[in-house]
């Protein structure tokens, strides 16, 4: 089996390096990972309906879409992500998978005294708090299963960077499911703490001297894997279409009142356009407000495009106030 324990903590290279290692080699492969901080949306949710879009703006805090299904997740540098791709064994269901691929990261937990265990179907529990979520997804006859390790997570910005309003969002997409959460390092004995790095190391030295396993090969990516790697990452996971242009369609509504008036906002968004505007109010105005809706339209459910889109307006005339930042903001 290789092994692969990535230095490259930039998200978008690690994802597309989650495909690559999937649908361009034969061997069975086992990685470790971790990203800056991120927000990893399933393939096939709303990816913005999953994030608080004004702390993600603040912040600076990416968001990338995977090739697994599930909800989102927030990473950063006290996360460690681990991936096992194998072929798929007959008769197998999702459940079953679940278990086989989660099963060393348990061992090696409990041999550290961590009483960590499976629960329900994919997620990965201490003291029935959650600590590792897990996806599953296959190309031909190969399955990739990864997930996440809150070891030493900022939980703030966790919790401040999922965090949204979902009755704002009317659609069918997958909706993640808000859970107790908690980090691995508050549950070590005493004996045996370490930081993220070193457990990194530890996992890496527990799981790849497993006897009862196949030989494991450590080994770094070659320069024509890490530049196919680099160039997928360009031209699919860094891109704002895969990102959130593979959205579904979905309504987006908002209320809200500023010193010029009150405000309505209705928005249809479908592959991460606006299809239609409506802005409704009692502020005053000199200049109708269909002229700001229709520059609206056809743009990305951006912040800066929604920026730009009103750069050329005197929103004084339209609603009696320069309000461009606020009604882009109000719009995600």
């Amino acid at each position: 089996m290789l092994c692969f324990i990535d230095t490259v903590t930039d998200p978008y290279w690690n994802l597309a390096a989650e495909e690559y290692l999937l649908y361009n080699m034969k061997e069975p492969i086992f990685r470790l990972w971790r990203n800056s901080p991120a927000v990893i949306c399933g393939k096939y949710q709303n990816a913005r309906a999953e994030i608080n879009s004004e702390f993600i703006r603040k912040n600076n805090i990416p968001v990338v879409r995977r090739l697994t299904g599930g909800g989102a997740v927030f990473h950063d540098l006290g996360n460690i992500n681990f991936t096992f791709i194998e072929k798929k064994r007959e008769g197998e269901d999702t459940s079953d998978m679940f278990r086989r691929f989660t099963m060393p990261i348990i061992e090696a937990l409990q041999a550290l005294g961590v009483d960590a265990s499976l629960q329900g179907r994919n997620d990965l529990v201490i003291d029935g708090k959650k600590f590792s979520g897990n996806a599953i997804c296959t190309h031909k006859n190969r399955v990739l299963q990864h997930g996440t390790l809150l070891f030493s997570a900022s939980m703030g910005n966790l919790s401040g960077a999922l965090n949204t309003r979902p009755e704002k969002f009317i659609g069918k997409s997958v909706k993640s499911n808000v859970a107790r959460v908690t980090n691995i390092s508050e549950h070590l004995p005493e004996s045996k703490t370490m930081d993220v790095l070193e457990f990194m190391n530890y996992l890496k030295e527990f799981i790849t001297s497993r006897t009862d396993e196949e030989e494991y090969i450590i080994r770094d990516y070659t320069q024509e894997e890490y530049q196919a790697i680099t160039e997928l990452r360009n031209s699919k996971y860094a891109t704002d279409e895969w990102n959130f242009g593979n959205s579904p369609e979905y309504t987006f509504n908002n209320t809200f009142r500023l010193p010029c008036g009150f405000f309505e906002i209705f928005l249809s968004i479908g592959q991460g356009t606006i299809k239609e505007c409506r802005i409704m109010g009692d502020y005053f105005f000199l200049k109708p407000t269909e002229n700001i809706c229709e520059a609206l339209t056809g743009i990305p459910h951006t912040h800066e495009a929604i920026m730009k889109a009103l750069s050329p307006f005197d929103l004084k005339e339209y609603f009696g106030a320069d309000i461009s930042e606020e009604l882009a903001s109000n719009m995600m």
